[in-house]
């Protein structure tokens, strides 16, 4: 399984790679989807069906709006020159740097934040498992299911698990009626 599952990680860094380097938009977005598709291939193997739900909805949610949004706009990818030659000399696009240095700020931050975060983390290898220390104990015993976390969630928490489904159908057909192709009237 881990050989399969590290095939499917190479078609998704492949996908990733082609969708920067992609001119046609529609190619990149379908590139695009390959790597979240390939993220429910993955979920599937390991054996964790609600989270390969939970993405298949997302993945697909993401990828009509993406196609939507270029139906309505142009497909071809609008390339703008980093650098402006102005009298024989080279300046920097005052675009392309304000993207850079928002990019860098953006990068320190959430560096930032993460070194913070990991600080509260407990040591590796030390579990404290407070609040699911009964589930992990009779869990499986009383819901008879082979994964833990899907047995949770559809015995011990199935209205908790049945309103979020509820909300994601709801979500699903609330795009689906504003992208809807016909005209409005």
């Amino acid at each position: 399984m881990e050989v399969l599952i590290a095939i499917i990680i190479v078609l998704m860094i492949a996908g990733s790679i082609y969708t920067l380097h992609s001119r046609d938009l529609l190619s990149a977005v379908i590139s695009y989807g390959i790597t979240g598709f390939g993220l429910v291939i993955c979920f599937l193997l390991l054996q964790a069906p609600d989270l390969a739900i939970a993405q298949i909805l997302v993945e697909i949610i993401t990828l009509i709006i993406m196609i939507s949004v270029i139906r309505i706009s142009t497909r071809e990818d609008v390339t703008e020159r980093s650098t402006i030659h102005i009298k024989g000399v080279r300046y920097i696009n005052m675009r392309t740097a304000a993207y850079i240095v928002t990019g860098a700020v953006f990068m320190i931050a959430l560096l930032y934040f993460f070194m913070d975060a990991t600080v509260l983390l407990d040591p590796f290898g030390v579990h404290q498992v407070r609040m699911s220390a009964a589930y992990m104990e009779v869990g499986a015993a009383i819901t008879g299911s082979a994964n833990l976390v899907a047995g949770v969630l559809f015995d011990f928490r199935a209205y908790d698990t049945l309103g979020e489904a509820t909300i994601l159908i709801t979500a699903v057909i609330g795009i689906l009626t504003v992208l809807r192709l016909k005209g409005r009237r």
